[in-house]
This record gives structure tokens, sequence and C-alpha cells, in this order.
């Protein structure tokens, strides 16, 4: 693995210099049309995004997967279908052109996705997630601005938060947010792991703005982030923002998981979302939303059971009773996978926030054993390099790995044992 002091600039250091205010005034009427994954027009945000992938979509995002996962490229082409498809609309409101979808309908459309495509359903996910921060937490003016594009899929948006020395509770940030004289900001510093790095239109960066949080953000600390921390929304060809996607992945090799660096980087105040300095408690929120990265690691193993019963109706198993239980024992852990993570979006429990993060540690876990079973059951077939058996594996790996990591998950559980 990289590290964000390995970061390579991919394009040539625009010198710093003051924009306009990107949410005051909309200079962005082009922005995006050099962004990787553009195939022909958009279509115009309408409140008729869809809240499941049709059979079409999914049937292309499959062929784009195998494809990913052989050259391990940014999956262009999977963010082309997303933006085509309308998915990219999930969690707008319909006011401004969405699905308006809730945690329920999201974790089962970016299981539908993982399925077929792990990369493109984290891809998925993560945007749909910095969309519901700014849908929470935006001012009416970044509504008008940003969500409209997200939902007409002109926007595809990542997540800038992970840096390689920071550690997975996202402490200790060397990306800082400085003041300028004109009230604006100017952001240095460098991510790592930033999925869709390069493929993405506008990234939610978090930095350490040196700012004091009012006096109302709660001093309890939440396991995830520190005071002081501000968000800021930075679109993808803005001077100063470089990706580097030289970043070589074992699994979810087509999501563009790679470096992100901010140097000099000038924002006005109206890029910044939320209050100066409460970061911590934004991020501490989101797991309350039901939004479980449980879902990617369902769609995996769901696949690798369908291919589990592929090869058993090929090769005449079903009459064997131990392969039918065999199946079963399989198909019970991926439903209580997936009860699990249905719990957690509908938020119904007593502590929903505490049912997202198990929901996250129980199906990364069931993926991974499901998928080892699997590939076991297969035997000598599955033992081939280009059976997608292989590509399973590593990818219910990945879930594991992303934020909040399933280690940081049972810290975040386990924290107020020790208050």
């Amino acid at each position: 693995m990289g590290s964000a002091d390995s970061l390579t600039a991919v394009r040539g250091i625009t010198p710093p210099q003051a924009l306009a205010d990107p949410f005051a005034v909309d200079p962005y009427t082009s922005a995006g049309s050099r962004r990787a994954g553009r195939v022909g027009p958009v279509p115009p945000a309408t409140p008729t995004a869809p809240l499941t992938p049709s059979p079409e979509v999914l049937s292309r995002l499959a062929a784009c997967a195998e494809t990913a996962d052989r050259s391990g490229e940014p999956d262009s082409e999977a963010v082309a279908v997303l933006r085509e498809s309308r998915l990219l609309a999930l969690v707008v409101p319909k006011s401004h052109g969405g699905a308006g979808a809730d945690a329920v309908a999201l974790n089962t459309c970016v299981e539908q996705v993982a399925a077929v495509n792990a990369s493109a359903a984290i891809m998925l996910f993560q945007h749909c997630a910095v969309t519901s921060r700014i849908v929470e937490n935006g001012t009416p003016a970044q509504h008008r601005e940003v969500l409209t594009k997200l939902a007409g899929g002109q926007w595809l948006a990542a997540s800038a938060w992970s840096e390689s020395r920071a550690g997975a509770d996202k402490k200790n940030l060397s990306t800082l947010a400085r003041r300028t004289p004109d009230g604006g900001w100017l952001l240095d510093g460098a991510k790592s792991f930033t999925t869709s790095a390069g493929l993405a239109d506008v990234y939610l960066v978090l930095a350490q703005s040196q700012d004091d949080p009012p006096a109302t953000a709660s001093p309890q600390d939440t396991g995830y982030g520190s005071a002081g921390q501000t968000f800021f929304l930075v679109p993808g060809d803005h001077p100063g923002l470089l990706p580097d996607t030289s970043l070589r992945l074992v699994g979810m090799r087509g999501s563009a998981t790679g470096f992100v660096s901010v140097r000099e980087c000038r924002v006005p105040d109206t890029a910044r979302l939320g209050a100066p300095g409460v970061a911590a408690s934004i991020i501490a929120r989101v797991r309350n939303s039901g939004a479980s990265l449980g879902a990617v690691a369902v769609g995996i193993a769901q696949a690798a059971l369908d291919a589990a019963h592929a090869h058993a109706a090929r090769r005449g198993l079903y009459a064997h009773q131990a392969v039918r239980h065999r199946l079963v024992d399989l198909a019970t852990q991926v439903e209580t996978a997936r009860a699990v993570v249905e719990r957690a979006g509908r938020r119904t429990s007593p502590d929903p926030g505490l049912t997202t993060l198990h929901s996250k540690l129980a199906a990364s876990a069931a993926a991974e054993r499901v998928v080892a079973d699997v590939a076991q059951f297969l035997g000598s077939a599955g033992y081939v390099e280009t059976h997608p058996i292989n590509r399973f594996g590593r990818d219910a790996r990945a879930v594991a790995l992303m934020g909040p990591t399933n280690d940081l998950c049972k810290e975040l559980v386990s924290l107020p044992w020790n208050r």
C-alpha cells in the first residue's frame, strides 16, 4: 500500500488564486465535462429517479466489473452507467430531482449493485453518503446548486477524509484549513484511500480548521474525529486539488481508491459544509442514518451463493443431500446478514447507531466466510484465476477495511463501556 507521502500529481499544479464563490453564482455549468466516465448527455433532473437498478443496468455493471478487475484501472465505464441510470439521485430529496430514498431502500440498492460489481457499489454508497451529509448540513444555496447536480448525474461525490497517519478514527489530521483575509479558506494536505479519486466531480474534504467548536458542541469524545475539524465541498477540477490513482489494490480494483491532495487550495467560505469546527459531531451522527456498508458485503455474499448454485446445477449436485444442506447453511448466513442490515436501515432498534455498526461487522464477516466456503465447494473449478469467486473474496476482504473499519466499529461500540 502506498502512503500520502508518495502522492504524485497527475496534472500540473495551478498557482493559488481566488475564485468566484461557487455557491453564490454557478460557474460550474461545464464542471465535470472533462471528468472521466461521462458518456453522452446527462438526463435532466426529474423526480423519477429509480429506487432499484434495472436488469439492464445490472448487466452492464457486471460486464464492467470483470474488465476493471483485470486491468486494475478506475472503472470509468461503471461510473458512466451509474450516471445514466439516475441511481446517483437515490438519496437526493424529491424536491431537488431525486428519489428521496430512505436507508432501507439505499441498502437494498447497494446490495443489488454489489452482487454484480462491488467497486461500483462502494462508489455509489460513498456518493450517497456525501449526498446525505449535504442534505442534512447544507445551506439552501448548497442545496440548490449541489443537490441538483448530484441528482442529475452531472456530479459524482466522494469523501476525502482518511489520511495515512491520522488513523481510522480520523484524529490528528495533517490537512489544515486556514482562514484567508477575504473570509475564505486555504486548504493544504493530502488524503489517502479516497474512493472515486480522479472520477469524482466534488469531494467532501475533512480538515483541521483550528477553529474552536461552538459552545453548543458536545465535548464528549465520540471516538471518531476531533474538535476543530471542518468539512469543505471542493469541486474535482478546482485549482489545487490533485487526485492520484497510482494505488494498486488487491480488491475493489475498479473503485478508483487512491490519494487526493489539496495544495494551496483556496475555497470560499460558502464551500464549508456545516459550522466551523464541528465535523466530528457530523461524523458521529452518520451511523444513526441506518446506511450500512454491510449492504456491500451482503451483495458479495449473495453473488458467491449464486455461483455455488450455478455450479451445483451445472454438475447435477442437487441430488446429493449433503450438497443441498451445505447450500442451505450458506443461504442462512446470507439471509442473516441481510436481516441485520435491513434492521439497521429501518432504525427501529433502541440504539440505531449501534445496530448500524453491528450490521457492518456481522455482514462483512459473513461475506468472507461465505466466499471462502463457496471457494472450497467449487473445488478446482474455483481455482482458476478468472473465476469470479476469486474477485468476490478480494472484494469481501476490502469491506472490513473501509471506514469505519471493523476494528474501529468495535472500538466505537465498546467505547462507552470504558467511561
